[in-house]
């Protein structure tokens, strides 16, 4: 768990502080006040580029735009880090663990951090490219090792689509690519697979007040790969069909992550508002479950406006769950009333803005 959050030159934020005792973690304040820049930070303290996605230069606090930081105090069943973020003017996100450089990967290996937006409110309904996001890290937060295979297989893509686009025939500028794209796509099946199993375990094992999903790897007719050969012979055989659509049409990154309502027996981009919303809840729930149980100690969670579409009495399930699970949950809402079933078991935090910039003050009850 984290126990010291700083943030400097941060979107709204030109200094805030926040220590923490390991409660979850209520925040609250009116829209555009600098609650979801507080959960962005925190979400920099895992591989990636946090919960907005947004590139380093994006980050700094505006009209300044001088470069920003996060820093934090790791501590709390096993061994205690100080860890670094900042990114200077127009550069690059430079990660320190106690003082030495490190590469983003190695936050992977120190905290798993799960979270939860309003923007993924849409997850079942949009394109398959955000559910790929949304089960890839699932898979990075048991492995993180999955983020590098991701990484292999998006440039070897993208340099193979050059070719595509450039419309080159030759086939030895595609061999090193694709055998490049065939292994690091099958870790990438590997990871997503076993990613699932546990999600299923984990949802099969717990009592819970959120709906299970039953969740499957979906794939256009003859894009599923098989094994390492299979994948490298079918992006070979592709080149023709690929070379007219000027992209790769097989391969992991056409997969997609079906979902159905289990009890109703329902797809999830079927279902009302309200049941996606707890569907994408006992997900979260059941991915920090899992991580628990493998780690001995439960994820960072981050729940940004975790209580729209969510009933009073599934609200209060939800906090009853994060309490018993032991997590550090960081819930943002508009009001404190959002958080009183929560009672003593939470810190409390006022986030207000004024000229611009954010203040954060603990409150105290």
């Amino acid at each position: 768990m984290l126990e010291r959050v700083r943030l400097a030159q941060f979107r709204s934020h030109r200094r805030a502080a926040l220590e923490l005792d390991g409660r979850p973690v209520a925040i609250w304040g009116p829209n555009g006040a600098g609650k979801t820049n507080i959960l962005e930070a925190v979400s920099l303290f895992s591989p990636g580029r946090g919960l907005r996605r947004a590139k380093a230069e994006e980050i700094a606090r505006r009209p300044a735009s001088v470069g920003w930081a996060v820093g934090g105090l790791v501590a709390g069943g096993g061994p205690v880090h100080e860890i670094e973020m900042r990114a200077e003017g127009g550069g690059s996100r430079q990660v320190k663990i106690d003082g030495k450089a490190a590469a983003q990967l190695a936050l992977g290996r120190i905290l798993r951090v799960l979270w939860l937006v309003p923007a993924m409110d849409r997850l079942w309904i949009e394109a398959a490219e955000g559910r790929r996001r949304f089960l890839d890290r699932i898979a990075l937060s048991f492995e993180p090792e999955h983020g590098e295979a991701a990484l292999v297989y998006e440039k070897a893509m993208r340099e193979r689509n050059r070719l595509l686009r450039d419309q080159v025939r030759d086939p030895h500028w595609y061999r090193a690519l694709e055998a490049q794209m065939a292994e690091a796509g099958m870790a990438l099946e590997r990871g997503r697979t076993a990613a699932l199993a546990e999600i299923g375990a984990a949802q099969a094992a717990a009592e819970t007040a959120f709906p299970v999903a039953d969740l499957t790897m979906e794939y256009p007719e003859g894009a599923a790969p098989g094994s390492v050969g299979d994948l490298l012979a079918a992006l070979a055989e592709s080149r023709g069909r690929d070379l007219a659509a000027g992209r790769s049409l097989v391969g992991p990154h056409r997969a997609d992550l079906g979902a159905v309502y289990a009890v109703k027996g329902v797809a999830a981009r079927d279902c009302s508002t309200g049941e996606q919303k707890a569907l994408l809840v006992s997900l979260i729930l059941a991915n920090a479950r899992a991580l628990a149980a493998r780690m001995g100690t439960p994820p960072i969670l981050l729940l940004d406006e975790v209580s729209a579409h969510l009933d009073a009495g599934r609200r209060a399930a939800l906090y009853d769950e994060i309490c018993a699970l032991g997590a550090q949950a960081w819930m943002t809402g508009t009001g404190p009333e959002l958080f009183e079933d929560l009672g003593s078991r939470a810190q409390r935090f006022e986030v207000s803005e004024a000229e611009g910039e954010s203040k954060v003050e603990e409150v105290v009850t």
